[in-house]
């Protein structure tokens, strides 16, 4: 009798564990379908000249990870353009690279953004032609392109990724 209820307690504990663990999955799961913005593939973090920018070609527009300047900017707003080989060091270092295209953003929501780099280290604002969004902020291996100004999720993107690239600074 007493061998039956040690092994009802031992097939207990399993079926809880085996339902735990089953829920923790499926709450991590439910937590990554809700992270802004797409996730893209790695592409590397080497520097040049040992590798050669867009060989392979950027997965994404802006790019957020691959070949890169071994400098990365300073951190805060540009007037004029630096290379995206720059930018991507800094996305490296866990920073929030916010682009946007300057024929398609006013200039009212250009200071709305810059606000961003005022408000938050690790943050970087900068024209940028090339874009395929009117707005885009790209972390490593994370992108969001917005055709328009919305605070809300700009704000979601740089609580989900902010200093969480893979090399940290402060």
């Amino acid at each position: 009798m007493q061998r039956f209820r040690l092994i009802f307690i031992y097939i207990l504990v399993i079926a809880v564990a085996v339902a735990l663990g089953f829920w923790l999955f499926k709450s991590s799961e439910k937590q990554e379908a809700n992270m802004p913005g797409q996730e893209l593939e790695y592409q590397g973090q080497g520097h040049m000249p040992s590798c050669t920018p867009g060989d392979p070609p950027y997965n994404s527009n802006p790019p957020t990870s691959g070949c890169h300047d071994p400098a990365p900017a300073d951190w805060g707003t540009y007037d004029a353009a630096l290379t995206d080989q720059k930018y991507i060091h800094n996305l490296e270092h866990g920073g929030i690279w916010i682009s946007y295209k300057p024929d398609r953003v006013d200039a009212e929501t250009v200071l709305k953004l810059k606000d961003f780099a005022n408000r938050y280290k690790l943050i970087i604002v900068a024209p940028r032609e090339a874009n395929d969004a009117p707005i885009s902020l790209a972390a490593w291996m994370h992108l969001l392109n917005l055709d328009s100004f919305d605070e809300r999720a700009i704000l979601e993107f740089i609580e989900a990724y902010h200093n969480k690239g893979p090399e940290v600074v402060m």
